[in-house]
């Protein structure tokens, strides 16, 4: 296999990442060294590739910091409006070579360190929350986006001691190791104890002729740690804020003496662990203590800042902030809001809510009931007691308008109540979230319907206007120009550097649909990066493929309603008709699937076992050879995502329709060059009105077709299973032990769920997807007509930019208005 061209041979050639002038270049040579002796104490000598990848975070840090300090000068000299994003959930990935990118840096930097040439590859992902969720994935790019906008906007998360795990597979089982991401420290942040703030939990409340206090309750510090976020050449460089728990200082004295100072400093250790690991999502609610914990540790912490910055702005009375709730992780922003203005700032209950509703905003992720927050009440009242009488209060009154406008329909306030009843009494936070916020959205068209139709109808009913769309959306300059500078490259020779900024541009790729020498240039790059990629493959996982083979990608959580079970049928249909006709001209295929599985998520864990056992058989059958490989991609995560997104041919976006929120991967396999075999489901819907129906391999069923087969006779497996011939023969092979031989039974619970307890509903698309599939082979045959419809995809990226997410956001929900204006670099004057 020949060697493709490095990232760094490609980066000598292009423009898009900035000219390397010469003063640059010697100023950055100086600054590394200075770094690498004085900050590392380091020679050439002794120093490693972690050594000089900290070298080089320093030195482009040195040129975040003068812009970070003029921006928050120009923010107090303005005095905008601010926004505050509130997501527990963060996901960065490389920290450095996207502040190079936004900098333009990044070819001066390769330049001056060409001896060392490799620093930066050595980078772990810098910033380690939750790697394979759309949420936080989405969470990064919209403060990318918030900067390259302008806007004075304010990331608030947990700095976790421990990211999600990393996941290693053991024998073709997942099993998880900690994820001790800050073992050797981390250049971009820098901790702020000045602003460090108390946070309470327990106790109880006294009324009193003075208000309500919340006494005896136990503090917890609240440490800040900021990490710089740069915007796109525009001299912006806004503030994404961790907290981090810390135990008071004071000790009881009386302990003391009497020899319990040992188990006092131990009894720190309990407070410090409200940051010490991020809970996985896995689409499945469960009510911990220490979640509700965390949930409540940042916003508490954040409000005080939210507050501080507000009283020391310079026109401090003028405009309310705008805080988004990402989710309903964050929802206790709403009665903390409350219990701030009410007890601490005297303000009235009416006046207080007036302020709580124009202030908050939320944005739903899921449709899935079980995956909705809902926290029981007697944990509620030993933990945050002085929160469950404001929410009480909050319901009485949302009771009383509702009864006003809908008047004797006891149902409907049964349905609407804040606080569930029932066995365990549990307050529903979405409906908090809901009431206590002016605005509310979904994150892709569809998703948004769906809200409105059936989980949030008796809201819409009542508040129409409160109901919005916002779609989802990726950074164009991480998921594009930095991840696929050959594709970034070959699209500004035809239509310059705008798009960059304004991703709409790509329409203009329309004129060269039917180039031959822009065809040539796509497919080209094309198969540079599956070139690359199957070196990498070769490297990591030792199986060696067909780098002509189709790749076939599908990464994403584990999960039933994701359908990689769907997917795993395909591939032993696949494989048994190769098997059945080994002489026919097949279209070779490497399928690769990627994700983690939630530790507790049982099925999700077996899934991955069936998709490992299935390549253990396909990837050593001599008659198959390299006409189909199956490959699971360990710890999928944002670094190898940068890997595999641009080498993919297909991206499987496979979802039972009404059940995907929006995606963003489908979004990113989309604007590197990947056509999408999918459902109509999230925002697949909008990317294939935007490339073209005809552009999309679409199959299955739509919403209401799902609607209309339970409103009927059902879903039964059954039916499609004696129906169906190549269903049944992969069905029984995976129940008979053909990929498990040493465990016949090793998948009888995976068989039970597909046969008799499906909710997703795998069989009655199995018949369409096939049929897709078969489509899409016969099309990767024709290599031309395959990279038009690529050509017309990419042209259809422009929606699906998180500017444009953004830019909608601030209009139309945090009445702000979206700048590209640069402002005065640090050595210019302030205007």
């Amino acid at each position: 296999m020949s060697k493709p061209l490095s990232d760094h041979d490609k980066r000598k050639q292009i423009s898009v990442r900035g000219l390397a002038g010469v003063e640059n270049v010697a100023e950055l040579k100086v600054a590394f060294n200075r770094h690498l002796h004085f900050t590392l104490v380091k020679d050439r000598n002794v120093a490693n590739k972690r050594d000089y990848y900290f070298a080089l975070a320093n030195t482009v840090r040195d040129h975040l910091v003068g812009r970070w300090i003029r921006t928050q000068q120009y923010y107090y000299e303005k005095d905008p409006k601010r926004v505050y994003y509130i997501s527990l959930e963060f996901y960065m990935g490389r920290t450095l070579q996207n502040t190079m990118v936004n900098l333009a840096l990044e070819n001066a930097c390769d330049e001056a360190i060409y001896q060392v040439r490799d620093a930066h590859s050595h980078t772990e992902s810098f910033f380690i929350c939750n790697p394979n969720l759309s949420l936080p994935w989405s969470s990064a790019c919209f403060l990318d986006s918030m900067a390259s906008l302008g806007l004075a906007a304010y990331g608030y998360g947990i700095r976790y001691e421990f990211g999600i795990f990393n996941q290693k597979i053991v024998n073709g089982w997942q099993v998880e190791e900690a994820d001790d991401w800050l073992r050797y420290g981390n250049p971009w942040e820098k901790a702020r104890p000045e602003y460090m703030r108390p946070v309470k939990f327990y106790g109880r409340t006294e009324h009193t002729p003075d208000g309500v206090k919340w006494v005896d309750t136990q503090v917890v510090l609240a440490l800040p740690y900021d990490t710089p976020i740069p915007g796109y050449r525009n001299n912006i460089v806004n503030t994404m804020r961790l907290w981090s728990a810390k135990a008071p200082c004071d000790f009881n004295l009386k302990d003391f003496n009497v020899g319990g100072y040992i188990q006092a400093v131990l009894d720190r250790n309990l407070c410090e662990n409200i940051s010490r690991v991020l809970y996985p999502n896995d689409n499945f609610f469960e009510g911990k203590e220490l979640r509700l914990k965390q949930e409540y540790f940042v916003v508490a912490a954040t409000l005080q800042d939210v507050v501080r910055r507000f009283k020391a702005s310079k026109f401090g009375s003028r405009e309310i902030v705008a805080i988004q709730l990402n989710d309903t992780h964050p929802a206790m922003a709403i009665p903390e809001l409350m219990r701030v203005l009410v007890d601490e700032e005297k303000l009235g209950w009416d006046k207080a809510w007036d302020v709580c509703v124009r202030t908050c905003a939320y944005t739903n992720h899921t449709v899935l009931p079980e995956a909705l927050e809902r926290w029981p009440i007697d944990l509620f009242h030993h933990l945050l007691p002085r929160h469950l009488e404001i929410i009480y209060e909050i319901n009485r009154r949302f009771m009383e308008y509702v009864a006003s406008k809908f008047p004797g329909d006891n149902d409907r306030l049964r349905r609407m109540s804040l606080i569930e009843e029932g066995g365990c009494k549990k307050v529903n936070m979405a409906h908090l979230c809901i009431v206590g916020s002016h605005a509310v959205n979904g994150v892709a068209r569809i998703h948004s319907e769906i809200l409105i139709a059936t989980l949030f109808k008796d809201f819409y009913e009542l508040d129409p206007h409160k109901f919005q769309n916002k779609t989802n959306g990726i950074t164009p300059r991480r998921w594009l120009v930095m991840c696929n500078p050959g594709l970034a490259e070959v699209i500004a020779e035809k239509i310059g550097e705008e798009f960059i900024r304004d991703l709409d541009q790509l329409k203009r790729l329309l004129k060269f649909v039917n180039d031959d020498a822009f065809i040539r240039d796509i497919a080209k790059v094309k198969q540079e990066n599956k070139l690359k990629f199957a070196v990498h493959l070769e490297e990591h996982y030792k199986v060696k493929i067909n780098p002509q083979s189709m790749f076939d990608f599908q990464v994403k959580r584990i999960h039933e309603y994701k359908r990689q079970l769907l997917n795993c049928l395909h591939m032993i249909t696949y494989y048994n008709r190769i098997k059945k006709e080994p002489n026919k001209h097949w279209t070779p295929r490497t399928i690769m699937v990627g994700g983690k599985a939630a530790p507790g998520y049982h099925t999700a864990k077996m899934i991955i076992r069936l998709i490992t056992a299935i390549g253990e058989v396909v990837n050593h059958d001599p008659v198959v050879g390299d006409r189909l490989k199956v490959i699971f991609l360990e710890n999928y995560r944002v670094t190898l995502a940068e890997k595999a997104i641009p080498s993919a041919d297909l991206s499987e976006q496979i979802s039972t329709a009404g059940t995907e929120a929006s995606g963003t991967g489908n979004m990113k396999f989309m604007l590197n060059g990947a056509l999408t075999i999918g459902t109509m489901d999230g925002a697949n819907v909008e990317m294939a009105e935007e490339a073209g129906e005809e552009n999309f391999f679409i199959f299955g069923m739509r919403v209401e077709d799902v609607d209309a087969m339970d409103a009927g006779k059902g879903y039964h497996a059954s039916e499609y299973y004696n129906r169906i011939p190549e269903l049944k023969q992969a069905m029984d092979q995976i129940a008979g032990g053909f990929f498990s031989p040493k465990q016949p039974d090793l998948f009888k619970e995976l068989v039970d769920l597909l046969m008799h307890h499906d909710r997703f509903k795998v069989f009655a698309d199995y018949e369409a997807y096939i049929k897709c599939q078969d489509k899409v082979n016969q099309l990767y045959k024709n290599p031309k007509e395959w990279t038009k419809m690529v050509i017309h995809n990419i042209a259809g990226c422009g929606k699906f930019s998180s500017d444009r997410t953004i830019a909608q956001y601030a209009r139309e929900i945090w009445g702000m208005e979206p700048s590209l204006e640069k402002i005065p670099a640090p050595d210019e004057k302030l205007k």
